[in-house]
């Protein structure tokens, strides 16, 4: 940190000695990537954390979406209904694919894609749901996924705020035909760089493919089958996973005592609306979003506020996806007024392990004008 400067996000970290301990065998092994003894464990760490059937692991949350779609060979021009409140990164897995997005508006409480104008924008093209877990809030898996059913799509989740959440009691990877969680240095549990996908054992040789696509497309010494990429996770990153995830949940545990204060200073404070999960939900604390919505000072007056106290909260999503320049020409019309609104009142503030009490008092104390 520079001086008292709060950033929206901090990294969490190991102690240095127990990451130099547990990366030794691999430094003296010289197996630096290409699936070596790390990523291997770190793989099966997971499937125990998330209870989860399946992992694989990836240099990045979008190579880890873009290539678990690619595996899917689904037609080229096919639609795949999605969300415009979501990274961009989201959308460009679909176009990279050589699909068609088609963005429908989400719901108000939980900024998740809205299942029933899902259903509503099914067409014979439709091939896929793409949906994301907002702010580690869960989506209406259930709804969802009956849809899915009765139309015959695939469901896609992207879980990248989602590590560690649980909904009615299971994983969060366990709903749909696969789930993305990125493991990116500003996320909850975090491999530096990294993504993961998680899927079910009743999938696991139709996704061979994905398998052989993050090295290139290579099934062999000498053959090549499919037209890859290279989306492998080293060895340095498993390594700082394995690490990570011994003290994930007493890093969740201190990203709960932040939020329960800001909901303490900041619920009921009038034009602020601050989203809660609901009761079926463990969240974990990924993000921590306020709706400056007929407050005194609008969104970017609040950023800006903060700002000249050195703090940096961040407008996340904007802009929303379908305004972004390179897809604004083609999906810019289209009518998501509540995912609109959204990108224009929300604010994310700070929030990771290390955030103090005090650091949220500071934090408040500017947004409610008494700083």
């Amino acid at each position: 940190m520079n001086g008292n400067r709060i950033n929206v996000t901090r990294s969490s970290m190991p102690e240095f000695e127990e990451y130099m301990k547990e990366l030794k065998p691999v430094w003296e092994s010289r197996w630096l990537s290409n699936r070596g003894e790390a990523s291997k464990k770190f793989e099966g760490m997971l499937e125990e954390y998330l209870d989860v059937e399946h992992v694989y692991c990836f240099a990045n949350g979008h190579l880890a979406l873009e290539v678990a779609l690619g595996a899917l060979f689904l037609p080229k021009g096919s639609e795949v209904i999605t969300t415009p409140y979501t990274h961009v990164s989201t959308t460009h897995s679909i176009v990279r694919n050589s699909l068609v997005p088609v963005f429908v508006d989400v719901e108000p409480d939980t900024f998740t894609i809205d299942p029933t104008l899902v259903e509503q924008a099914i067409t014979d093209k439709t091939v896929a749901i793409v949906a994301t877990h907002v702010y580690g809030f869960p989506c209406d898996v259930e709804k969802l996924e009956a849809i899915a059913r009765a139309h015959n799509l695939y469901v896609v989740y992207d879980a990248a705020h989602a590590f560690g959440v649980k909904y009615k009691g299971a994983g969060i990877g366990n709903f749909g035909d696969m789930a993305m969680f990125s493991t990116h240095a500003t996320k909850v549990f975090h491999t530096i760089e990294g993504g993961l996908v998680t899927y079910k054992e009743k999938d696991n040789e139709k996704l061979q493919p994905m398998r052989k696509i993050v090295n290139f497309g290579f099934t062999s010494a000498e053959d090549i089958d499919y037209i890859g990429t290279n989306a492998r996770m080293n060895e340095f990153e498993a390594v700082m996973g394995i690490c990570n995830l011994h003290h994930i949940d007493e890093e969740i545990a201190k990203r709960k005592t932040a939020g329960e204060h800001y909901w303490e200073r900041l619920e009921g404070v009038p034009g602020l609306i601050l989203p809660r999960p609901n009761a079926d939900t463990v969240w974990n604390y990924a993000y921590f979003p306020v709706i400056f919505d007929g407050y005194r000072w609008n969104r970017n007056q609040v950023q800006e506020e903060l700002a000249k106290k050195n703090i940096y909260a961040r407008k996340y999503f904007y802009p929303i996806v379908n305004q972004a320049a390179c897809y604004r020409d083609i999906y810019g019309r289209v009518d998501v007024p509540i995912a609109a609104h959204a990108a224009d009142c929300v604010l994310t503030l700070p929030m990771y392990a290390d955030l103090t009490v005090d650091d949220v008092d500071k934090i408040c104390d500017v947004i409610l004008g008494k700083s």
